[in-house]
């Protein structure tokens, strides 16, 4: 996929990537710059992440970390 700089600085979004990645108008992006390039990360909101770890098994979970922690203090 290819885009241009626009006169303003604004580029577009091909179609097909802002399907792929359902990004929606008014969306936020992360830019960051590395290595000669802009990489671009859609923000994603508290409501989309609430539902993130649905259906994971927490059980004993506290447990776990509990042993971990004793076993770094010895």
């Amino acid at each position: 996929m290819q885009t241009t700089i626009s006169s303003k600085y604004q580029v577009v979004i091909p179609k097909q990537a802002r399907e792929h990645l359902n990004l929606k108008p008014k969306q936020k992006l992360t830019v960051i710059e590395k290595d000669r390039m802009l990489i671009l990360i859609p923000q994603i909101s508290l409501e989309e992440l609430r539902s993130i770890a649905s259906g994971a098994d927490t059980e004993g979970y506290r447990e776990k970390i509990a042993k971990l922690s004793l076993r770094t203090q010895i």
